[in-house]
């Protein structure tokens, strides 16, 4: 059995090193403090036994954990990342137990009256009478995606302290940066030499996903003319006014808010501006890869009738493609997606198969060449204050990690 206490241990020493992600900067990893875990994983891996770990320049971490088995056995690796979410704070986290969870409401913060609620976080009756780990309400956890680092730390060490469980080679991957897009890019796939992998990267126990968002970025910048308001007349062009007319053309129920299962969304999440000029930042998302054109388009389009509106170009959009949907690097190698099934089963939890509503370095690698499924890592409410992850699914997690590479090392 995977001892209970020491995943706690784990996990906490994890998320309380400080390593949010900064899109707005050009290194790799983003942030200098990323090495502080980065460094302390490569250390921990050669501790509990792995083979052949390295850190790059970039501070991709590999290990190996050799094959126990004569006969021949494909290659699997199983990757998470280290960084956390810009979009909330991940300083000074400061992990709650709750043992034995009641059914209520949790009171994060006494001070500050933070409550996590199942009336609003539905979820959390799942997990009546089991340890939940939450943050103080000040800042997020960390589960993503630290939960998965743990996760595959410890199914590694259990395997190699029972050597009995037979499995092939195994190679595991820790990234930086993949909360701003940026984790699988100088993934070394080659070195790496796995047939196929996992991310450990979902959200609630039992997620097994290889659909995801096709995903771009939007940067809209417009121009406005500043002069002094007391002579303006005919002359001031207040950038913010139209950056309004932008906002409120684009479809007011596509947004995240309104949106679930496959219906994509375009989501405005910075806005800075003064007359003179306005930025907003969006994301775009759709499953559909023509849906996911035409969402581009849709923004073009506007843009140009604001600016023949105005007779002048005040507005200009900028579309970046992230990452694709890895369904079609998938769908032609489904076994492996079966075998993380089964597993599951195995275990008694079951499977839910569905598509995510987001990315993980898995859509990239997938299309590097490295096909990559996402399984659960158990945390729920991701990015923000009411995060928090049940520390039976975390076990679940790293069972169905053993489980995978027992069923993969079977002689056929």
């Amino acid at each position: 059995m995977i001892s209970k206490e020491h995943i706690i241990k784990r996990f906490i020493s994890y998320v309380t090193i400080d390593t949010e992600s900064d899109p707005n900067s050009n290194t790799i990893p983003s942030t200098s403090k990323q090495w502080d875990l980065a460094n302390k994983l490569a250390k921990e891996l050669k501790t509990i036994g792995m083979q052949d770990v390295s850190i790059d320049t970039n501070a991709y971490i590999m290990a190996t954990l050799p094959s126990n088995v004569e006969h021949h056995v494909p290659t699997i690796g199983f990757i998470s990342h280290f960084d956390t979410s810009p979009d909330f704070t991940g300083a000074n986290v400061k992990p709650q137990i709750f043992e034995n969870y009641h059914g209520g409401d949790i009171l994060l913060n006494k001070d500050k009256n933070i409550v996590l609620s199942p009336n609003y976080f539905e979820d959390l009756r799942q997990y009546i009478g089991q340890t939940l780990i939450t943050t103080d309400g000040t800042t997020l956890l960390g589960a993503d995606d630290k939960a998965g680092i743990c996760e595959i730390v410890s199914a590694m060490e259990y395997l190699i302290n029972n050597s009995n469980i037979k499995h092939g080679k195994i190679r595991v991957g820790f990234t930086p940066d993949e909360e701003i897009g940026r984790g699988a890019h100088k993934f070394d796939i080659e070195k790496f030499g796995a047939d196929w992998a996992y991310t450990m990267d979902g959200s609630q126990i039992g997620e097994l996903e290889y659909e995801n968002f096709n995903a771009a970025s939007a940067k809209v910048k417009i121009k406005g003319k500043i002069v002094h308001p007391g002579y303006a007349k005919g002359k001031m062009i207040n950038s913010m006014y139209i950056a309004t007319e932008f906002i409120n053309s684009l479809p007011r129920l596509e947004t995240p808010e309104h949106t679930e299962g496959y219906q994509g969304f375009f989501h405005l999440h910075n806005i800075r501006g003064d007359v003179d000029e306005t930025v907003l930042d969006y994301i775009i998302r759709d499953h559909n890869k023509g849906h996911f054109k035409a969402r581009k388009e849709v923004m073009f389009k506007l843009a140009n009738e604001l600016n023949s509106q105005y007779g002048k170009e005040v507005i200009t959009v900028d579309i970046k493609d992230q990452y694709y949907n890895m369904k079609e690097m998938i769908e032609p190698v489904m076994h492996i997606v079966d075998i993380a099934e089964e597993a599951m089963k195995q275990l008694n939890i079951e499977p839910l198969i569905k598509a995510i509503r987001g990315g993980t370095d898995g859509s990239q690698l997938s299309y590097m060449g490295l096909p990559c499924p996402n399984i659960f890592a158990g945390g729920h409410n991701f990015h923000g204050r009411y995060e928090y992850i049940p520390v039976e699914s975390m076990i679940k997690a790293t069972e169905v990690i053993c489980k995978i590479a027992e069923l993969t090392a079977i002689e056929k």
